[in-house]
């Protein structure tokens, strides 16, 4: 059976997606995602990076597609979001690469704590507040009550009227979503408790 939405224009499709067509939206994913990941891929010459950035564009244009669709030029309005997530994804990394730095620093010769490292501490509590706020709203009130509250799961699904299994996987599910948004070496300072 022949798929109809191929002939479909780019902006005949977003008036679909808009209207929440999910065959819309996969026509847009298969047409456009292998370019897009090959533009993410030249400029950050890691895959499962490119890969991340892309999937969080397709992720972002199938969320907010009642409110945010562009009206001409859909291919442009992808790349200018590919290119954001690359240039907020890179300024993230530096940033946790200069805290990496200055935590080493502080290992090798504590008494040179200055100004410098606290401000990279500063950033990278605000990196990661960002990340758990971008959590859905339960998931994030339950991983808050995790892990800055010290509850347990039982005391959260008490608390919540929840199961401890519906707590368990939504910790889990959190945990390995900021382990990919934060990258290993920050997820680790967040549970290590650096800072």
């Amino acid at each position: 059976m022949k798929n109809i939405y191929n002939d479909f224009q780019d902006l005949e499709l977003v008036a679909l997606l808009a209207k929440g067509d999910q065959l819309a939206y996969s026509e847009i994913f298969f047409r456009y995602n292998k370019l897009l990941y090959s533009h993410a891929y030249n400029k950050l010459r890691e895959r499962e990076d490119a890969r991340d950035i892309v999937s969080e564009v397709f992720y972002a244009l199938w969320a907010k597609r009642e409110q945010s669709l562009p009206e001409h030029n859909l291919i442009g309005y992808l790349f200018v979001a590919v290119r954001y997530k690359i240039a907020d994804f890179l300024s993230r990394k530096q940033v946790r690469h200069h805290y990496i730095q200055s935590l080493q620093a502080f290992i090798d010769e504590p008494q040179q704590v200055n100004t410098d490292h606290l401000i990279r501490e500063k950033q990278l509590k605000e990196i990661i507040e960002e990340e758990i706020s971008a959590l859905p709203p339960r998931m994030q009130e339950i991983f808050r009550m995790s892990r800055f509250e010290q509850m347990s799961h039982k005391e959260i699904a008490d608390k919540l009227s929840l199961s401890e299994q519906t707590v368990k996987d939504q910790v889990k599910k959190a945990l390995r979503i900021l382990r990919v948004k934060l990258g290993l070496m920050t997820f680790l300072a967040m549970f290590l408790k650096i800072f």
